[in-house]
This record gives C-alpha cells, sequence and structure tokens, in this order.
C-alpha cells in the first residue's frame, strides 16, 4: 500500500445549536468524501464526530499522493487540423502543444455524432498531498450551509457561531492554510469549564483523540449518547422510578454537553394533582429532563426529574439544587394556569374564539368552529355513527378549539386538544366527547397515534378537510418543499385516518361537503374541489410507496379512481401480491394488449356497441364472449365483495382464450360492423379487467 498519514481537521466554535449539529456533520462527511474523491487522493474511512463546540473531521490513511491519471481531451476537428497534402496544420500543432504532447501522438476519431475530430491522451501525475491538502480543507470549512448564519466582529465567512480555532493535521505535521484570517494551528481546547485553561498540544492526528478525551471532552457523538441514556436509566433505577427513551430529547442531550453527567432532583407531589402531560411537557420542552414514571407502562408519574449537566460531578448538589427551583417555578406556573382555566367550563371558551383570528381570510376560529360542527354531522352520516354517536362527534366539534382560548394552551401550545379533554372530564363532562377532542388533532406527525373512537374520527377528519379546503380555496396550495401550514401532514393525515381504520367513505364527496362550507362559486368550487382531489391522490401515491408497493402498480390502481382510499389501498395490495404469482405474471402481458385495445373502442365507433353474439365469424371469438360470460357474474361478486385477489384469480382463467383471440383475430377488419362488434367485446372485457386498476398502465 501507497504511503499514507491519518488526518485531523477540527473546526472550533462557540457553542453550536444543538439541532444544526448533526446535519453539519453530515454535510462535512458528504463534502469530503466528495472533495477527496475529485482530488484523486486514496482513503481508507472517513468519519466525523462533533460536539456543540467542535465539528470534526478523521480520515484514516489518507494517501500522500493522487493518483495518475490517464486524461482524453477532444481537439479540433480532422479537416481543420491537416491540410490537403495530410500536414498538420497551426490547430493541430498548437492543440499538441497545449496539451503536452508530440502531434504524431495525436489520434483521428469519429465523435458521437460521426464527425472526425483529434483526440489527444496524456498522463497526469498526481501531486503531493501537501499541495492539495490546504486549499481542499479550506473549501471543506466554508461549505457547511447552515439554517441560520451569522457574521461577527470584521469577519467576512458567515457560520452558525463565531469560529474560535482550526487544527488540522496530516499525521504529525500542520495543514497550513487561512480560513477569513484564522490560520491553522496544532493545538485543540478542552471542555470549557473541566478542561485547562490554555490550548492543548496535539502531537499528530492519532494522538488527537486521547489529548481531547483527557481534557474532559467526550467528542464521540455516538458514546456521548449512550453515555448519556445509560447514566439516565441508572438515575430512574437509583430512586425507584423509570424513564420512557425519548429520541428526540435523548438527540438534543446529546448535543448540548461535551462532558455529560446526569443528576436527579425532585419537585413537590402536590405538583402531581396537575394533568401528567402538563408536568411532563413542562419538565421535556422547557427544561429538558426526563420524567420518571413508577413503572414500565404506567402513566403514573413519580415526583422526580432527570436532568444531564455538561460537567463532572463536583458542586452537583448546588447543580441539582438550581434545577429543582427553576423548575418549582415552571410548575407553579402550570397549576395556577390549571386553577384558572377550571374556574368556568370548558364552553365558556368559545366566546373568546370570536376574538381569535384562524386565517386573515378564512375569518375567526369561532367561524372555523360552526363549520366544523355542519362538517362533523355530515361525515358522522357517510361514517353511519349510531345518533348517539353522532351528537358526541358534534359536541366534540363545538368544543375542540375551546381550549385554545385557556391560559395553560397559550402558554404550551403543544398541549392543545390534550387541555381540552382534561379540563372536560374535570368538570364531568362526557368521557366520548373528552376523547374526541385530544383525537381530532391526531396524528400530529410522522409515526404519531391515530384517532380511534368513532366521535374521534369524525372531528378529526372534519378539521384537517375544512383547514385543506379553506387554504386551497384561497389559492394557498403547497409548491415544492414549501409547506407552512403543514397542509400535507393534514392531507396524510385524513388519508391515513380512513385506511388505517379500514373505513370505506366516498373521500371526494368529503371533500366537496368541506368545499361548500366557503360559499365559493360553481367554478371555483369545482377548480378548489379538483386541486384538493389532485393533491390527496399524491399523499395516497405517497402512502402506497410507504407500504413498497411497485410505482406501475400505484399508478394502474390510482388510475382506476381513488375517492375510496381504502379500497384502493385493498386494490393494489391484492394486485402486487398476484402480480408475483406465476399464473397471473403469465397473463398480465395478454390483459395489457385488452385494455390498450379496449381503449381504442371508442375510435373504432364500439364506445356504446352492443355486443351481437350473432356477428361473431371466427371460433376464437365465440370462444372468449362464451369464457367472459361465463365468469362475468363470479368475477362481479367479487368485484362487489372487495375479494380483488379472488377477482385476479378468477380472471387467469380467461388466458387461454385471450391468447387465441389475440393470435387468430384481427379487430381491424374492414366490415364495420364485426369491426365494431369485436372492439366492443374488447371494451367489455377490458372494462371489467381494469374495474380494480388500469392495466395498461403495468410495466413490462
Amino acid at each position: 500500500m501507497a504511503d499514507t498519514r491519518n488526518l485531523i481537521l477540527e473546526i472550533g466554535t462557540e457553542e453550536i445549536p444543538a439541532r444544526f449539529c448533526a446535519p453539519a456533520l453530515e454535510q462535512l462527511k458528504a463534502n469530503a468524501v466528495k472533495a477527496l474523491d475529485e482530488a484523486r487522493l486514496d482513503y481508507e474511512v472517513v468519519d466525523v464526530f462533533g460536539t456543540p463546540r467542535r465539528l470534526v473531521l478523521y480520515v484514516r490513511n489518507l494517501a500522500l499522493m493522487q493518483r495518475d491519471v490517464e486524461m482524453e481531451v477532444k481537439g479540433p476537428p480532422r479537416k481543420a487540423a491537416f491540410d490537403a497534402e495530410g500536414n498538420p496544420t497551426v490547430a493541430a500543432r498548437k492543440f499538441a502543444e497545449g496539451q503536452g504532447v508530440a502531434v504524431e501522438d495525436l489520434q483521428v476519431r469519429p465523435d458521437e455524432k460521426g464527425g472526425e475530430y483529434l483526440y489527444a491522451r496524456k498522463l497526469i501525475k498526481g501531486e503531493s498531498v501537501t499541495a492539495v491538502l490546504p486549499p481542499l480543507l479550506a473549501g471543506l470549512v466554508t461549505s457547511i450551509h447552515w439554517p441560520k448564519a451569522m457574521r461577527w466582529a470584521d469577519r467576512e465567512i458567515r457560520y452558525a457561531r463565531p469560529i474560535k480555532w482550526i487544527l488540522a493535521m496530516l499525521g504529525d505535521r500542520r495543514v497550513p492554510f487561512v480560513v477569513d484570517g484564522i490560520e491553522t494551528v496544532d493545538t485543540t481546547r478542552g471542555h470549557r469549564v473541566l478542561g485547562p485553561a490554555e490550548p492543548v498540544k496535539v502531537n499528530d492526528a492519532d494522538d488527537y483523540f486521547a489529548k481531547v478525551g483527557g481534557a474532559y471532552v467526550m467528542v464521540d457523538q455516538h458514546v456521548r449518547k449512550q453515555v448519556i441514556w445509560q447514566q439516565v436509566t441508572a438515575e430512574a433505577a437509583r430512586v425507584g422510578g423509570f424513564v420512557r427513551r425519548d429520541e428526540d430529547l435523548l438527540e438534543e442531550l446529546t448535543w448540548l454537553v461535551e462532558q455529560p453527567t446526569a443528576f436527579t432532583g425532585s419537585f413537590a407531589p402536590a405538583y402531581l394533582e396537575v394533568p401528567s402531560e402538563v408536568l411532563v411537557t413542562t419538565m421535556k420542552e422547557n427544561q429538558r429532563y426526563f420524567p420518571v414514571y413508577k413503572a414500565e407502562g404506567s402513566e403514573e408519574l413519580l415526583p422526580w426529574f432527570i436532568g444531564v449537566r455538561n460537567g463532572g460531578l463536583d458542586h452537583i448538589d448546588i447543580v441539582r439544587a438550581g434545577n429543582e427551583k427553576v423548575l418549582a417555578a415552571r410548575l407553579s406556573d402550570a397549576r395556577f394556569f390549571w386553577d384558572e382555566d377550571r374556574k368556568q367550563p370548558l364552553e365558556a371558551y368559545n366566546a373568546k374564539l370570536k376574538e381569535a383570528v384562524f386565517q386573515e381570510k378564512l375569518g375567526t376560529q369561532f367561524q372555523r368552529v360552526e363549520r366544523l360542527v355542519a362538517l362533523a354531522r355530515a361525515i358522522g352520516k357517510a361514517l353511519e355513527l349510531t345518533p348517539t354517536e353522532q351528537e358526541q362527534a358534534a359536541r366534540a366539534a363545538w368544543l375542540c378549539k375551546a381550549d385554545l382560548a385557556t391560559r395553560m394552551v397559550f402558554e404550551f401550545p403543544e398541549l392543545q386538544g390534550y387541555m381540552g379533554k382534561q379540563y372536560l372530564l374535570k368538570e364531568g363532562g362526557d368521557p366520548a366527547v373528552a376523547e374526541a377532542i385530544y383525537e381530532h388533532y391526531l396524528p400530529r406527525g410522522a409515526g404519531d397515534d391515530l384517532p380511534r373512537s368513532r366521535p374521534g374520527i369524525v372531528v378529526a377528519l372534519a378539521d384537517k378537510l375544512d383547514t385543506l379546503a379553506g387554504y386551497f380555496s384561497i389559492g394557498m396550495i403547497p409548491t415544492g418543499s414549501q409547506d407552512p401550514f403543514a397542509l400535507r401532514r393534514a392531507a396524510q393525515g385524513v388519508v391515513q385516518t380512513l385506511v388505517e381504520n379500514r373505513i370505506r367513505v366516498d373521500l371526494a364527496a368529503l371533500a366537496s361537503q368541506a368545499v361548500e362550507q366557503y360559499a365559493l362559486s360553481g367554478e371555483e368550487a369545482l377548480k378548489t374541489h379538483g386541486e384538493l382531489m389532485e393533491f390527496f391522490r399524491a399523499r395516497l401515491k405517497v402512502l402506497l410507496e410507504q407500504r413498497a408497493v411497485r410505482y406501475d402498480v400505484i399508478d394502474a390502481v390510482l388510475a382506476a379512481g381513488f375517492r375510496d382510499v381504502t379500497d384502493a389501498v385493498n386494490r393494489a395490495e391484492a394486485l402486487a401480491a398476484v402480480m408475483g404469482e406465476p399464473e397471473f405474471a403469465a397473463v398480465t402481458g395478454a390483459f395489457k394488449r385488452v385494455a390498450n385495445l379496449a381503449g381504442k373502442a371508442g375510435e373504432a365507433g364500439a364506445a356504446s356497441a352492443e355486443i351481437d353474439p350473432g356477428l361473431f365469424s371466427e371460433a376464437a371469438e365465440r370462444d372468449l364472449y362464451g369464457a367472459f360470460v361465463d365468469l362475468r357474474p363470479e368475477m362481479k361478486q367479487a368485484l362487489d365483495a372487495g375479494e380483488y385477489r379472488a377477482f385476479y384469480r378468477l380472471a387467469t382463467r380467461l388466458k387461454a382464450p385471450v391468447d387465441a383471440f389475440l393470435d387468430s383475430v384481427r379487430v381491424n377488419v374492414e366490415d364495420e360492423k364485426v369491426r365494431a362488434n369485436r372492439y366492443a367485446l374488447l371494451q367489455a372485457l377490458g372494462g371489467l379487467l381494469s374495474a380494480p386498476a388500469d392495466l395498461s398502465k403495468l410495466a413490462g
């Protein structure tokens, strides 16, 4: 193996926001791999590490020389490169000189378009890595794109936080370069509090990890995350409790500390009278603590919390006391909001919604609630809820936004829905209505729970459909990656709620009822409804892709209709399943031909023609018609029952007569009546075969 050295690049900064760190390291690694490959520098491994104060690139066994490369360069056309006698012209000589090769070494070859051109082949010798690395590494430092960047002092560079130092070493030598006046060094910095005051000398790239670790910096984020979780679970066990693994919180804590130490604090048991989700939200969102539960699977909290400090055990009692004091103030506020909000019934807060704007062009939250009640009643009937369930859904729709006017939700917006449920239960309201109030916000994001109670499903659908219809009616439709009002999430929530709960309903009709609430003109309503259904089509496609359904199967199923999205998913899964069965795979091609020919029936004047068995003159068409007539009742019965796999298996019995017809019967004959009759047969057959999915869309 060629001579190699390990490379370390450390970009030292002020504390970078936690949510920026992991994406920045991903960019640094991707950019480094690309830059090294383009520079023809071989290496064994590229890895990245980091803390809030440093981004680290580590390259193991980096080659000390670039690879040699042989290049071929296209020159002038042959007719311009040689005169009539075949002697090289000035153009040929200058091209050869520019490429560093002799004229006689030039080659004449045709290019991809057939023209003849000169080509020069030359060997480019690799340079020493010491010449290549400085500009390459300087480029990597500035290549990171930050969600928010800043300038500081008189610097020109924009970064998430000010760069304080840049360590760059290849083996035991510093790689010299300057980024915006900051020159590279062969030293690093330790933990801001625990580490030494002076920079720490790094002897070589292999020495870096030991030196930075000795300065109380746990630079490997993966190790740091594991250590945090081990410490947190140990602390919980020590007080006889249990902590739930919260990946988001754990990830954030990983990027807030360089030397983690978990500690346990307590709060007054009296605060446990406040709903648990309020306490959990206060601890996690405001203070980044892990709440402690009584046991695994239990919803009962213990009066403990576990925090993670950026430091060691020194003065941990002072740290604990300080955190307990801060949390006590937060919990005191939460209990005050809880007590104050309950001084009047939940319904009383609806009056305040008249002053709360839903959207400037769409009215107030109170007007929205009125729409939700009407829409919930319509959806409840469509889903065939019992009269009691319909009234529960309507009542939940009337109360579902009331908690937006409470002090608790004003302080903790993420508790909307949950607080409405808690306040209604506390005043003795209907538990089914309370649950529907909570569920109507579900799902809040990917992987979240879905509404499961029937009133909850109704109000969840009404809420999302009203939001979508409203924003679409004023032209605020998501484009590209922009979706400021989370409309894709709302549409995905509608689709998921219907599919996962196995609800069979006409989504187009529900969407139409939602659009009607906005009193648009006929043309505007049609346009809005069409755009909304296309939006749902895209969301359904995403759902099917997530279920690993083939793209052509998705296209075929959606082409056959998707007003009933649950049925569309059933059709897609059935077709995907039978596509893998040899019996059906063998007839796919023939069925596609039938579907394609059936599509031409209108052109042949047979779009509405009746099949006349008396016009059949060949055995193959009579046999196909007979088989079709025999199988049609069973196939229609399977369709009506939603037994799509059975439908396709019945269809395979048509293989022999279909093949015989396609092989021996000419459809486009001169006799107009015979031609139309054959197209009518194909149209009837193709219409039946393509009822669950347009088979002409299938690949292959």
